[in-house]
């Protein structure tokens, strides 16, 4: 079972945010045979001494608050796994190879479980959020990579990421392979894809820098500096 990052001793006084949080990987450990619902909820309550009740209260949302919970507990495993301080001795590509990867290392004694929440949020009444979901998990990674984007590059690097996220999320979940090789070689292709469309972007964007806009010219013509 996937223990939690952090918990209180007694959950007597806890949150249900914090209840959430410890709750989340054991729910997640328990869906692989008992799925996404109040099975696997009440076994992990029971794990940790809380009450049946208190723990319904924490996903009202039932199965896919609970996904969501995994998957914030998800983001937290692979910062800590990579804090800023081990990042910033790689280079851009180095970052976000290796916070992939370590998201799927934090999920990869609950394939199973992962599998079925994938399933769960392709439902057409979870479509939306699934898609909120991606793109935090591209945001999160993106921003323990040192982004700091706030134009036009800070959605299409967090769209392109969850993209190739989630095709990976989908080699992974099939491979085999010794040390999952087949996925970290699907994951470096489709990063370096990643990079050379930033630096085709960079070359673009350099190229036509100061080019007259005609936009601009327009409005000078309606607008006249005196």
């Amino acid at each position: 079972m996937t223990p939690a990052l952090s918990a209180p001793a007694s959950f007597a006084d806890a949150t249900l945010d914090e209840i959430r949080a410890a709750l989340a990987p054991r729910i997640a450990s328990n869906a692989a045979f008992d799925g996404w619902g109040a099975p696997a909820r009440d076994a992990a309550a029971d794990s940790l001494g809380i009450d049946r009740d208190v723990a319904l209260l924490a996903f009202p949302g039932g199965a896919v608050e609970m996904i969501a919970a995994w998957f914030a507990y998800v983001d937290a495993a692979m910062l800590a796994a990579l804090p800023p301080e081990r990042l910033a001795t790689y280079k851009i590509r180095a970052r976000i190879t290796a916070l992939v990867e370590a998201r799927l290392a934090a999920v990869a004694a609950d394939r199973e479980a992962l599998r079925r929440a994938l399933a769960i949020l392709a439902m057409p009444q979870n479509v939306a959020r699934a898609a909120k979901l991606g793109w935090h998990a591209a945001d999160v990674m993106w921003r323990a990579a040192g982004d700091t984007a706030t134009d036009y590059n800070h959605y299409t690097k967090r769209t392109i990421l969850a993209g190739v996220y989630g095709a990976t999320l989908t080699v992974f979940l099939d491979d085999d392979s010794a040390g999952q090789a087949d996925t970290r070689a699907f994951l470096a292709r489709r990063i370096e894809g990643i990079m050379r469309f930033e630096k085709a972007k960079s070359g673009f964007l350099a190229r036509t820098e100061h080019r007259p806009s005609l936009s601009r010219f327009i409005g000078r013509l309606r607008y006249p500096a005196v």
